[in-house]
């Protein structure tokens, strides 16, 4: 019985062993793994967790032979500043995922307070995943890819996107469609202000200040394309993320080619205005809320509009009537 006793005991580890393997959870790998990180960012080695490193003692050497041609002394080990620790990213992206996973596969919770619940469940059998009805396009404002995939792989940085987009137009798919990034932040288009829970986040590899290369246009056109058709996202509903923070962000910049966009189907542009008459009692106030502007700041709304329908960085709080022009026939498209 003893024997039999211990025999059950040694099966029941080693299956608490495998379950834990099979879901990407196996105890002391993601903390291993984030040493190793830490490691790399501070230009060290990485050791084995519970050891210590040893450090060489410094060898001292006669003043008469320092620096000569014999001497060899180690150049100090530099830190990559934009160190992407790809092991330790994806181990924790599955980490996430699966809790994810196991939180869909529960049943629905009967806790909310003084509610008297049905005896026992019924689930129904039509439903499926929340899909998202916006893109948001951003500039990353970062000096290369590299970067840009280092901070979105801290979690101390708590920012992220679905998409990233690369100058010469390879794209990095960080995080499942269905899945809320961490990307608009705080602001309003018509009456959404959580943006991150319904929308797409692309960010395109550029500094802020430069224009976007043809590959990456492409590329980002490609993957809009596939978007559109998966999640049947409306044309109007292709924007930058300067439209829908107006008080704090200005991305993408005046570079990007909204009109180019327009013509593949993706957000409205205004066309020709030579012959357009604005009428007198014409409101840019209203023109801006129905197009989508947060008009709690009309002159904020005013240099967003302007950035990406006039392809011009200018904080001037009145338009233009060249800019009128534009705002009327762009708001008759939104009617």
């Amino acid at each position: 019985m003893i024997m039999r006793k211990y025999n059950l005991i040694a099966l029941s580890i080693i299956f608490l062993f495998f379950s834990s393997c099979s879901r990407g959870s196996v105890p002391g790998r993601i903390d291993r793994l984030k040493a190793e990180r830490d490691m790399a960012l501070n230009g060290d080695k990485p050791v084995e967790i519970g050891k210590k490193s040893k450090k060489s003692k410094p060898k001292h050497t006669d003043n008469k032979t320092r620096g000569g041609a014999g001497d060899h002394a180690p150049e100090p080990v530099k830190a990559d500043p934009y160190y992407v620790d790809t092991a330790y990213a994806n181990q924790t992206y599955e980490r996430l995922a699966t809790a994810y996973a196991d939180t869909i596969l529960e049943k629905p919770a009967r806790d909310i307070k003084d509610v008297e619940y049905g005896d026992s469940f019924v689930g129904t059998t039509n439903f499926n995943l929340r899909k998202p009805q916006y893109v948001i396009i951003h500039h990353t404002a970062q000096s290369s890819l590299k970067q840009t995939l280092h901070t979105f792989t801290l979690e101390r940085t708590q920012v992220s996107a679905h998409y990233v987009i690369s100058r010469d137009g390879k794209v990095q798919h960080m995080l499942n469609d269905y899945l809320r990034a961490w990307q608009a932040g705080n602001g309003k288009w018509n009456n959404i202000t959580d943006m991150n829970s319904c929308s797409i986040g692309i960010e395109l590899d550029n500094n802020g200040f430069e224009p976007f290369t043809d590959k990456q246009i492409d590329a980002l056109i490609a993957v809009l394309q596939g978007l559109k058709e998966r999640f049947d996202i409306p044309q109007a509903n292709f924007i930058g993320h300067g439209d829908y923070a107006p008080l704090r962000k200005n991305d993408p910049n005046v570079h990007f080619p909204w009109a180019k966009l327009a013509e593949k189907g993706f957000g409205y542009w205004y066309g020709d205005t030579s012959g357009v008459e604005v009428p007198a009692d014409f409101n840019e106030y209203l023109a801006l809320r129905i197009i989508g502007y947060d008009v709690s700041n009309v002159s904020k709304a005013i240099v967003a509009f302007r950035r990406h329908f006039c392809g011009t960085e200018s904080g001037d709080k009145v338009l233009s009537p060249k800019e009128r022009k534009i705002l009327y026939k762009l708001y008759t498209k939104y009617l």
